[in-house]
Parts: C-alpha cells; structure tokens; sequence
C-alpha cells in the first residue's frame, strides 16, 4: 500500500474520545517495550509519527493515526511492565479491553511479540482473548534483526507451538519484523489491505 497521508489525531483516555466517523481501525498490541510504536512508525516510513521511548508503559492512553485518511492506526497501551503501580495497570487492563470487545470500526489486530523471546503469559490470554472473541489477528515478532537466521526461525517455530497451545488452535501465521530492514513490512500490510477493504466492500 502506497502511503499518502499519516495523520496523528488524538490520544484517547476514555471511550466518549474514540472517533466517531466509522472508519476502518487496525489496532497495535504486545507488551511494554516490543516495539509497537517503531513498527508502526516503519510501516508508515514516518519517523516519530509514534512516540517511542525507552521507558516501558510510557503510553497510557489509545492513540488513533488516521492514514490515507481512509482508515486508523490505533496503538494501544502495552502490558506487564511490573514497576506501573497495579491500579494503573488494571485501568488500562479494563480499557483496552473495552475498546477490543465493543469496537465495531476494528478490523484487524496486530498482536505483537518480541523475536527474541518466548511468548509471555499475557501474550497467550491475549490470544486466547482474540480466539475466544473470534476477533481477527495477526501474530507478528519484531526485532528480528537482532537474531541470526537460524535463531529466528528455531524461535518463530517455538513462538507458533506456544501461542498454538491456546484454546486448541493451530499456531498460526508468525511474521518475523524488523523495523530497521523492513523484513516483513509488505507481509503486514497485506493483511492491512485486505482487512479495511473487506470491511468498506458493499457485499
């Protein structure tokens, strides 16, 4: 997909600030620190559209990117980054899941998990989450730039038993990322694609 426009639009505390003109949204989720916010501003190819920071749990709030001004980015607030004080964590907790069951404009979830790493336990209630609310998703791992080849298909294959492990299902589709090569950035918007015109088609 050819890249027009990328607009931030608001960061949203609470649901009366979600927008209100019924475009298609693709949202961002994984824990604190993976990478959401640099593979978002990587798909866009707009440095610091999207904050970034070294400091886990530094977004607190749904941020909404209109792009192409046909569609949104929403980047969601990571979890299990321990040292946020718990009720901050349960509110953003109840939040985002909120938004995730009770948005009718969201077509697509990219859940994403670090490369390097095996899945955590809140990246399989995530999914677990999404299964059981038959909500669509794409599994992507980022920072695959930072491990040789034969480690990241050893983990890709790890990261598929275990998030396969999840009410039954079958592994699934696992993206390896990288925001600094770009691997994957055309596999990711594919998906995009398909989502938001499946979404806006008459039929």
């Amino acid at each position: 997909m050819k890249v027009t426009s990328a607009e931030f639009v608001k960061s949203a505390f609470e649901e009366s600030q979600w927008p209100r003109d019924r475009l298609p949204e693709v949202a961002f989720m994984g824990r604190s620190n993976v990478g959401k916010s640099s593979l978002i501003n990587s798909l866009l190819g707009v440095k610091g559209l999207a904050r970034t920071s070294s400091t886990p749990g530094r977004t607190q709030s749904l941020n909404f990117f209109t792009i192409n001004r046909r569609f949104y980015f929403v980047d969601l607030p990571g979890y299990g980054y321990a040292r946020v004080p718990r009720e901050v964590r349960e509110s953003w907790g109840a939040f985002v899941s909120n938004y995730l069951a009770k948005r009718e404009s969201l077509v697509l979830s990219i859940h994403i998990v670090d490369s390097r790493h095996a899945p955590t336990t809140l990246d399989l209630q995530l999914r677990e989450w999404l299964l059981a609310n038959a909500k669509p998703f794409l599994t992507v791992a980022t920072k695959s730039d930072k491990l040789s080849q034969n480690e990241l298909h050893k983990n890709l294959a790890r990261a598929g038993k275990v998030l396969g492990a999840v009410g039954g299902s079958s592994g699934g589709e696992v993206v390896a990322y990288s925001a600094t090569t770009g691997r994957g950035r055309e596999r990711v918007w594919r998906a995009v694609e398909e989502a938001v015109t499946a979404s806006q088609s008459p039929f």
